[in-house]
């Protein structure tokens, strides 16, 4: 696992260097999406990966591998947004943003670790295409689950579902860094 566990590094470094340039740039604009429009933001960026699949070709520029990069970036807002409630029209400090980003992304590492664990790494088997449905489906779940108020009766909430997302686009991406993808 030394190795998934390097790989899951390199793939979220790229990540967090443009959530934190962008960051600065634009400072936390996304402070004002709720729940249902970050889910729309990634459901955009899973349907284009899926298209782009299907249809085997692209118009615009930003490939499968940059669409993953915004998943994750988008995953971690959700649960930076989870953790704050009330999104509202407010410029968080970057050294803030830095910490949660940290603090969510550690969080995700060390489930996919366990999960590791117990699955004996199954994803490396997976193909990008089941990456990308998978995200769909959580996605459908998470407008379920807000649909029900934010109740589940047996299942795992919105948070959960955020890491799934995180952590198939790191699988996604480790497995194309490795040219299998």
């Amino acid at each position: 696992m030394a190795n998934t566990n390097e790989q899951y590094d390199v793939a979220v470094k790229t990540c967090k260097d443009v959530f934190i340039k962008k960051t600065k740039d634009y400072g936390t604009a996304w402070r004002v999406l709720r729940t249902i429009s970050v889910v729309d933001q990634i459901f955009i960026k899973a349907l284009r990966i899926r298209t782009i699949q299907d249809l085997k070709t692209q118009k615009i520029g930003d490939d499968i591998e940059s669409e993953f990069k915004g998943i994750i970036n988008y995953a971690v807002i959700g649960l930076i947004q989870l953790e704050l409630k009330n999104p509202q029209v407010e410029d968080l400090p970057v050294e803030q943003i830095n910490n949660l980003y940290d603090k969510y992304i550690l969080f995700s590492k060390n489930t996919m670790l366990d999960k590791n664990h117990d699955y004996g790494e199954a994803w490396r088997d997976m193909s990008q295409e089941s990456f990308a449905d998978l995200i769909l489906m959580k996605l459908m779940r998470i407008k379920q689950i807000l649909s029900n108020d934010g109740v589940t009766i047996m299942s795992e909430g919105i948070d959960a579902n955020y890491v799934d997302i995180l952590n198939y686009s790191v699988f996604a991406l480790i497995l194309m860094s490795e040219g299998k993808h």
